[in-house]
């Protein structure tokens, strides 16, 4: 059996996960503001998952951030408390046997490739599409951090292909103009609309606005899809992946994934594109149950 555990901002979940992929037990608590407390929290929800499903597991934690090897430290987390801090040699301690660490977007990756929207092709590039712009890559199974633990980053990158009227693009927290993650998330996508429409709306309104046929909201969302596939073209044009898997709250932006698929050709280097784009099978349960993956079957707990 293996668990999965996904610590988010507001919330921790786990999971207990079969062999077979089926949830024996699933809780969720509220993610508490400190370093000490969040450790505990997920010890305590580790033991009561195992103590639902009648059987000790594996144990892999996806995180808002990544530990680096040379430390053992957490970098880059924006539940701030965790950085710095010596996280997974807490957990191991805390629950008295090894415990895998991962960033929470590949864990996304790992989830849809192990057994979700990707499940058996070769390469996989998840794509987290929500208040930020991420993603993870999955190659034969197993996830590539790349040497300074920011593969599949892709959301600060420049736009590709910007038009004289997207030049520079909008400011992003990284401080450069124009990252992807400024033009695809969901708040640069809201904040570009209101700034046309004159008035603040939500992502849901834009989009059940532009059902009702109003050309402001139609033609953000051509905007929208156009975008996309200019960076993900340059994703394929790198990685050349079989499947790219789109998570995320913008992932459920209505028939994105073939709006994109169809426009790719203008954009990627190939006579053909055989990629995939595909909309995510686990939904938020991706993150857990990838955590729960990064433990193949068989290893000792």
């Amino acid at each position: 059996m293996r668990v999965g555990v996904d610590l988010g901002g507001t919330k921790i979940e786990a999971i207990a996960l079969s062999d077979s992929g089926e949830i024996a037990s699933r809780l969720r608590v509220d993610t508490p503001r400190s370093y000490d407390a969040s450790v505990e929290a997920i010890g305590a929800l580790v033991e009561s998952v195992e103590q639902q499903a009648g059987e000790r597991g594996t144990v892999g934690v996806g995180i808002p951030g990544a530990i680096v090897p040379a430390t053992g430290l957490v970098k880059n987390a924006n539940s701030v408390w965790l950085n710095g801090r010596s996280l997974g040699r807490d957990l191991e301690a805390r629950l008295g046997r090894p415990v895998r660490v991962e960033n929470d977007a590949n864990c996304f990756a790992i989830s849809e490739a192990s057994d979700g929207a990707a499940q058996g092709a070769s390469v996989v590039f998840g794509v987290i599409l929500g208040t930020g712009v991420g993603g993870g890559i999955v190659v034969n199974g197993r996830c590539l951090d790349g040497v300074n633990l920011i593969a599949g980053e892709w959301g600060h990158n420049p736009l590709p292909w910007m038009t004289p009227a997207e030049y520079p693009g909008p400011a992003c927290y990284c401080g450069k103009h124009g990252c992807i993650e400024s033009f695809l998330s969901g708040p640069g996508f809201a904040a570009e609309f209101s700034k046309d429409a004159g008035e603040d709306v939500s992502t849901r309104e834009i989009v059940s606005r532009a059902g009702s046929g109003d050309a402001i909201a139609m033609a953000a969302m051509t905007r929208y899809h156009d975008r996309l596939a200019r960076a993900l073209a340059s994703v394929i044009n790198i990685l050349d992946p079989d499947v790219i898997v789109l998570g995320g709250g913008m992932s459920g932006l209505p028939r994105l994934a073939e709006s994109v698929s169809t426009r790719l050709p203008t954009y990627v280097f190939s006579d053909r594109v055989a990629t995939r784009i595909v909309r995510n099978q686990h939904g938020d349960s991706s993150g857990v149950r990838g955590a729960a993956w990064l433990w193949p079957a068989g290893m000792d707990t």
